[in-house]
């Protein structure tokens, strides 16, 4: 049957334009051309001045062959470059690759290699990192050195260009480009790749114009936010925040490294209202000395993602002015997809009904179509009891385009029609999610299934306990058994057989650890922990 609606009616320049985030900084700078867009140190940056410096970066990046579909990358810290680079180098049709700028040099020209990058801004203080990288590398891409006036330590100096020289002969006025589809690529992050090479997530500008609204929409941020910049803005390109501050027109409070006595100074002198960041940011803040404390004379919000924060954590944050919520997403999904809803009445429980609350993942933002636990073998919902174990998938617009340059895992990540995260968990009656495990990670004794992050959140409750990892250890009988990596808090003293106590007072039997190790507990680039690592000593040992 014919659909009279379609006839006649087509697509065309008037009534339909490609979706990118990019038109967000246009606006900004239209409407409100002299609101503050960066801060960064003494820097006042305005959004007129933003928009002519990001289309500079695009004319000067066109004037050196850099073009639709190339890869530009950066190695840089929360600086204003890096905000720079979100839009100027999209708008020149090219790629933006951000690198955690705490990779070690083989992973750094693996990803330029497999990048293919054309050409890169480093930060002088990373100079050298880079170029032990580029010794590594097939690619031999243009080097720009951005100097930061905030960094007061040596500088390399190289015979490469000058970020601000090069942004000197751009145009502030070129005709930047608009995608020629909204399906186009606007960047391409890599996973940490502790189980093998890293992979290249590849998102398009449509994902990131969805996920930067709702990113606003989800946490109520109002207009004229301002935003502290905690979270590293080469991961998942800061959560799709270097959009969404100018789809509000907030203002970015740039922060070059995190430090307690800077972030409490820029919450209480800035007025900054959001900041994002991982538990252990919100330690960081809560243990620093009081002399660098601030008093708040108003609400921080504090999006948080990870292992959920301990109880103490959280009604110390509630205490000194900050209202946490739990986020949860992937590279592959621009950051952020899931969000810990609040409901008022939930703020009337105990507090460790609250804590219990607080650690599950949530619902599906606004802008994801898609979220459900899933049996991954039959593709069936898993009951809604809180209990049974699926894997969280999802799908939607805000999933990336795939992995690039590796069609294999593209296809098993897709199989199915939902995006696999990987990650376990079940779904609550009232439609939350809680992750439970990374499938890697489930404990299998006897037969049943043991979630290590329960483990760690019984070991989490003890006071003596800063950090924790649970992974499998071999057992004669069960086959494996919990084995517990502690780290414990300055002052606090605690054995083996006190925490294994504590832990038959909050476990079933069967999931306690047969063996708890105190040491050190060895992190990822990006601060995660590398349970790979502890599941290798784990293996030396037998209950």
């Amino acid at each position: 049957m014919t659909n009279l609606y379609n006839t006649d009616l087509d697509r065309n320049p008037a009534n339909h334009q490609p979706l990118t985030p990019l038109t967000f900084l246009e606006r900004a700078a239209t409407v409100f051309p002299d609101h503050t867009a960066i801060v960064h140190g003494r820097l006042r940056r305005s959004y007129a001045e933003f928009y002519a410096r990001s289309r500079r970066l695009a004319s000067a990046l066109t004037k050196n062959g850099i073009g639709r579909g190339d890869t530009v990358s950066a190695l840089l810290f929360n600086t204003p470059a890096m905000l720079e680079c979100h839009y100027g180098v999209p708008m020149c049709g090219a790629v933006l690759h951000s690198i955690n700028t705490r990779l070690d040099a083989a992973i750094i020209a693996f990803q330029l290699d497999h990048a293919m990058s054309k050409l890169v801004i480093v930060d002088s203080e990373l100079m050298p990192l880079l170029q032990d990288a580029l010794a590594l590398a097939k690619v031999a891409p243009v080097v720009i050195q951005y100097d930061d006036p905030e960094f007061d330590g040596a500088r390399s100096d190289l015979d490469v260009a000058d970020y601000e020289v090069f942004l000197s002969r751009g145009n502030p006025d070129f005709a930047w480009l608009m995608p020629e589809d909204e399906w186009d690529a606007i960047s391409i992050n890599y996973t940490s790749g502790t189980t093998g090479d890293p992979k290249g997530v590849v998102s398009h500008h449509r994902g990131a114009y969805l996920l930067a609204q709702g990113n606003a929409l989800t946490t109520s941020m109002a207009k004229h936010a301002v935003y502290l910049w905690t979270l590293p803005m080469f991961h998942c390109n800061g959560w799709c925040f270097p959009w969404t501050l100018s789809a509000i027109i907030g203002t970015h409070v740039c922060l070059r490294q995190v430090r307690a006595e800077p972030i409490w100074a820029a919450l209480a002198d800035e007025g900054v209202t959001h900041l994002c960041g991982a538990p252990i940011v919100m330690s960081l803040m809560i243990s620093a000395p009081e002399a660098e404390k601030r008093n708040l004379n108003h609400t921080v919000q504090f999006f948080t993602a990870a292992a959920p924060p301990p109880e103490k954590l959280l009604a110390d944050m509630k205490e000194a002015g900050f209202d946490v919520t739990h986020l949860y997403g992937l590279t592959e999904t621009y950051g952020p997809a899931v969000v810990n809803d609040w409901h008022a009445d939930w703020s009337l429980l105990p507090p460790a009904d609250q804590a219990r609350l607080k650690a599950r993942q949530g619902v599906r933002y606004l802008a994801l179509e898609g979220l459900d636990v899933l049996d991954p073998e039959t593709m069936q919902p898993v009951p809604r009891d809180g209990q049974t174990l699926g894997e969280v998938m999802f799908r939607g617009n805000v999933v990336m385009k795939g992995y690039f340059r590796n069609p294999q895992a593209t296809l098993a990540a897709f199989d199915g029609g939902w995006f696999h995260s990987g990650d376990l968990g079940v779904m609550h009656p009232d439609g939350y999610i809680q992750l439970k495990d990374r499938s890697k990670d489930i404990i299998i004794s006897g037969g049943e299934n043991i979630s290590s992050i329960e483990v760690e959140e019984a070991l989490y409750r003890h006071a003596a306990v800063a950090t924790t990892a649970v992974v499998a250890m071999p057992h004669e009988k069960w086959g494996e058994t919990p084995c517990a990596f502690v780290e414990l808090k300055p002052g606090h003293d605690v054995d083996e057989g006190a925490l294994r106590a504590w832990c038959r007072d909050h476990l079933a039997p069967y999931k306690v650890p047969g063996r708890v190790v105190f040491t050190p507990i060895p992190r990822t680039s990006t601060g995660k922990i590398q349970k790979f690592s502890l599941r290798e000593r784990a293996r030396e040992f037998t209950d």
